[in-house]
């Protein structure tokens, strides 16, 4: 529908809002020179057609970096009379009723119908061209990781609570958390249980939830200007792997800039007691009048420090496994559901590894003011205390229940991002 709609106007030479015979054909001709000129510049040996490896030197050449397989996938995809080449005839069928016109129009196209999964989403968002961003395309992607984000985290949120909870006090005798049982994951489910009923599992999860439209809105906005500035005057194509990076990395930070309060409202919700709060605007006016207006700031800098190595470490790990299983398997269709949920959870298990204690101390730094007599130190003094006290072990106190809701929260998110692709119509060729 989009296309037609684009066609229609593209063509339409005389602004009538209708497109008669003539300016078909005349749309037709211009569009097919267009193309052969596409043609010619991706038939970079001039012999007439296009194959694999011009393919891939083609999207390399534009930022994308694909391998064989996946160039051989795109050949397959136009190549009618299977010799794994690409004709001017079968060129010409395939994008003549395509309103593209560009090569970086093909490779968005490309990239979309083929090759695009969730791994690198959350850290770095997708190229996209403007009709997809006039035609809604975009917004119904981000909403579908948006949901995807929001059953995952909710399937999970008992686990993220004893997490947090052990980040905060640890299983030391006689603190909160061990009257809580919370220093041992089974022991502190049922004592949530016990003291709150099986909904105070799931405490603090609805400000979880709710940051997420925003932050995505945020990040996505946030990336679309930076990506910009990246480009300069000069209109090229899609943004190198570590232009995305970069990108990517000033997004979420600029995102998180914006819903901060938020993660210290999540924070304070979860630690708090049966009664403590009655909500989430409850919770905002307590801390607000006892602690001001920079109580909402609190671990601010060890939580943006924290995103430059889990994003560079989950994208590099994601994106070289996923690779490397793809140069092994030159011959299948897809990765599959399985082996990308596999990539998707090894990387984000080596991205927690490598900041994970910024969030501890983050957390810590969130959490202060609600541990009475607690002293209220700096990131450094938090730092030095806790690798004092505890040794370099209570940098990762708590990592266990975060080790184990990887998986489940990434397979969680990836059926149901699928899902809700298809349900808005965001899947396959468009």
């Amino acid at each position: 529908c989009v296309c037609v709609c684009q066609i229609v106007k593209e063509g339409d030479s005389n602004n009538d809002g209708e497109l008669d015979f003539n300016e078909f054909c005349q749309y037709l001709r211009s569009h097919e020179e267009e193309l052969r000129v596409m043609f010619r510049s991706l038939d970079r040996n001039n012999d007439g057609e296009i194959d694999v490896s011009e393919i891939q030197n083609s999207l390399q050449s534009l930022g994308i970096a694909v391998s064989q397989r996946q160039a051989a996938k795109i050949m397959k995809s136009m190549d009618r009379d299977g010799n794994m080449t690409i004709d001017w005839d079968e060129w010409r069928d395939h994008f003549l009723f395509n309103p593209i016109h560009s090569l970086e129009d093909i490779s968005l196209y490309w990239k979309h119908s083929h090759m695009l999964d969730i791994g690198d989403n959350l850290t770095c968002p997708d190229e996209f061209s403007e009709q997809e961003k006039k035609s809604g395309f975009v917004w119904r992607q981000l909403m579908a990781g948006a949901m995807a984000g929001s059953v995952s985290r909710t399937g999970t949120a008992p686990l993220d609570r004893i997490k947090v909870f052990l980040q905060v006090h640890g299983s030391t005798p006689g603190n909160p958390a061990g009257a809580l049982g919370a220093g041992n994951i089974i022991s502190g489910l049922r004592a949530m249980v016990k003291e709150g009923g099986l909904g105070s599992l799931w405490r603090g999860n609805g400000v979880n939830v709710l940051k997420i439209a925003p932050e995505t809105a945020i990040k996505f906005w946030a990336y679309e200007q930076i990506k910009t500035l990246l480009r300069g005057s000069e209109k090229r194509g899609p943004l190198k792997v570590h232009e995305r990076f970069v990108a990517g990395s000033l997004a979420g930070a600029t995102a998180q800039t914006a819903i901060y309060p938020m993660e210290v409202l999540k924070t304070r919700l979860t630690l708090g007691k049966t009664g403590q709060y009655g909500g989430v605007l409850d919770c905002a006016r307590q801390i607000l009048q006892r602690e001001g207006v920079r109580a909402f700031y609190k671990g601010y800098l060890p939580n943006i420090i924290g995103i430059v190595p889990y994003a560079g470490i989950d994208l590099a790990v994601y994106e070289t496994m996923k690779n490397a299983w793809l140069a092994r398997h030159t011959g299948s269709v897809d990765p599959g559901v399985f082996v990308l949920v596999g990539c998707g959870t090894m990387s984000s298990t080596c991205g927690q590894l490598a900041s994970y204690p910024l969030a501890l101390i983050r957390t810590r730094m969130q959490a202060q003011a609600s541990v009475k007599g607690g002293p209220q130190l700096s990131m450094l003094g938090l730092f030095q205390n806790i690798v004092t006290q505890e040794g370099v072990a209570g940098l990762y106190r708590g990592i266990a229940p975060n080790f184990l809701k990887v998986i489940p929260a990434v397979s969680i998110s990836y059926v149901v991002y699928e899902h809700m692709r298809k349900v808005l119509g965001v899947g396959g060729h468009r």
